[in-house]
């Protein structure tokens, strides 16, 4: 039977996930926090990928009186950080040993010019090559699964996103709104050419992407921060205030990554956001993407250059 695709998906219609083993990047707050515990309550076990193992620890704790014979584990991963990438999948693959649902999750939004231990730009550097490194390193478990997921959140600002090929690291020139959506559209190029590989190979793991809208996370706070800027300004409260009213909240922020990750029967390569105007509120559902997100040619080369930027390749066997 066919799954229904309409309207009103909400956490209540996620199946059992017994025996299923999951990742989950940044979970230790906001959407990927929501995620890793909605995932755990359904009975996968769950492994918390964060920078900070105390932040880790701390939301595993937060989880437990809700959650108490979840099986939750916290591993410590920074993806701006390729040897980091390296040693958390050595650890999980010897580990653990088996993988069905990758969630790249994590994220930076609109931070002043930064780099990664290796130098890439900062947000270009953790949101894509980050989770292309990490999801190439655990490929090998991903493929050895019947059914692997792999699901890698973009954002509506991919819109706004071109790939430029000649300054991906921004070195000519750096706009943090810009450099952003280069990084969220690159998540979305990433996920159609994992898929068109993943087919190629006769291989049944799906490549899907989501987007939460507008939703309540600190993502809106993290730059202007590292910008030094104070709560007390004007533009701070004003930004405060209108995410406050307008944004919806976490829960139904990770209810499209959740959607992606564990709807049967959902066709590689989809994208899921909220139903609403402007995908930015509401219930999850297929969404579309703009015309550059769909570029094979940009795809490909986009898989090259990632491939050459972190010495990772995939062996779809």
């Amino acid at each position: 039977m066919e799954p229904k695709l309409g309207y009103g998906w909400t956490e209540d219609k996620i199946p059992d996930l017994t025996g299923t083993t999951a990742i989950v990047t940044g979970a230790n707050s906001g959407l990927g926090f929501v995620t890793a515990a909605q995932l755990a309550a359904h009975g996968a076990s769950v492994t918390l990928a964060v920078r900070d193992a105390a932040k880790g620890t701390a939301a595993v704790e937060r989880m437990r009186p809700r959650l108490p014979d979840a099986d939750l584990t916290v591993r410590v991963l920074d993806l701006a950080s390729l040897d980091s990438i390296a040693a958390f999948a050595a650890g999980f693959m010897a580990d653990t040993g088996r993988l069905d649902l990758l969630v790249n999750n994590a994220g930076v939004m609109n931070l002043p010019q930064r780099r990664t231990a290796d130098g890439f730009e900062m947000q270009f550097g953790t949101n894509h090559l980050g989770h292309f490194a990490l999801t190439g390193r655990v490929l090998p478990l991903l493929v050895a699964s019947p059914d692997a997921r792999v699901v890698t959140l973009s954002s509506a600002v991919h819109r706004i996103g071109r790939m430029n090929f000649d300054d991906l690291m921004g070195a000519k020139r750096y706009r943090p709104w810009p450099a952003y959506g280069q990084s969220k559209l690159a998540n979305l190029l990433f996920t159609s050419e994992l898929q068109r590989r993943s087919a190629a190979a006769k291989l049944s793991l799906r490549a899907v992407a989501a987007h939460p809208g507008f939703a309540l996370t600190n993502l809106q706070t993290a730059g202007p921060a590292m910008r030094g800027a104070k709560t007390t300004t004007r533009r701070s409260r004003l930004v405060a205030a209108l995410t406050r009213e307008f944004a919806q909240p976490a829960v139904w922020g990770a209810l499209p990554t959740l959607y992606a990750a564990t709807l049967p029967g959902l066709a590689g390569n989809s994208f899921v956001g909220p139903e609403g105007f402007g995908q930015q509120h509401g219930h999850p559902v297929p969404v579309t993407r703009s015309k550059r997100a769909q570029n094979t040619d940009d795809a490909r080369r986009l898989w090259t250059e990632s491939e050459r930027l972190t010495g990772v390749t995939y062996a779809f066997a």
